[in-house]
């Protein structure tokens, strides 16, 4: 058992025989009564996203999940899949469950599986990722003195907003979690 308290963001629970991933951790605490914790809860069998509400001090049961390093192979319709580094077992994925987190892939990405049994339940993305941008509009000079965004397209399909001085061939860092532009890499 896990103290309701202890939870953070991406932990993997049991809750009314559901495997849930936490999303976002928030503990309230008003005035004399005891503090309440809120969760939003991803449940990694259907995909669907919802809130709980727990009291400090409450319990909740430890998810039987692994987590096995895994490199994203292709996309066959609405089914990702993804291949174990060491057993090379591979893991569909549909896109219902990956949500926001498809976008994000590209051949051969290394992510994190979250694996009960022989079923693979979600995946872990890295924090933030490198693309190529492929395609963007022109940078405009004058435009330096506040934060001037355009959209650019990078080399997995996903559009972005970077700076103005960002132009084609240029490699961008992307947080996995906002999906926003971090910085140019070198």
């Amino acid at each position: 058992m896990i103290n309701a308290s202890e939870l953070r963001n991406g932990m993997v629970f049991q809750d009314e025989n559901q495997i849930l991933q936490v999303v976002n951790y928030e503990h309230i605490k008003m005035g004399r009564g005891s503090g309440t914790i809120k969760v939003k809860v991803k449940n990694l069998k259907t995909g669907s996203v919802t809130e709980k509400s727990f009291i400090t001090g409450a319990r909740v049961e430890e998810a039987n999940v692994e987590k096995k390093k895994a490199q994203f192979l292709y996309q066959d319709g609405e089914e990702y899949y993804f291949m174990d580094s060491v057993s090379f077992e591979q893991f569909p994925l549909s896109k219902d469950v990956l949500g926001d987190q498809a976008k994000f892939l590209q051949d051969g990405l290394e992510v994190q599986l979250i694996v009960n049994g022989d079923q693979a339940l979600g995946l872990e993305l890295p924090n933030s990722l490198v693309y190529e941008v492929i395609e963007t509009g022109p940078g405009e000079k004058g435009n330096t003195v506040s934060n001037v965004y355009k959209d650019a397209k990078v080399d997995n399909g996903l559009i972005i907003k970077v700076p103005m001085f960002m132009k084609i061939g240029d490699k961008v860092k992307v947080d996995t979690r906002t999906g926003q532009y971090v910085e140019r890499v070198k």
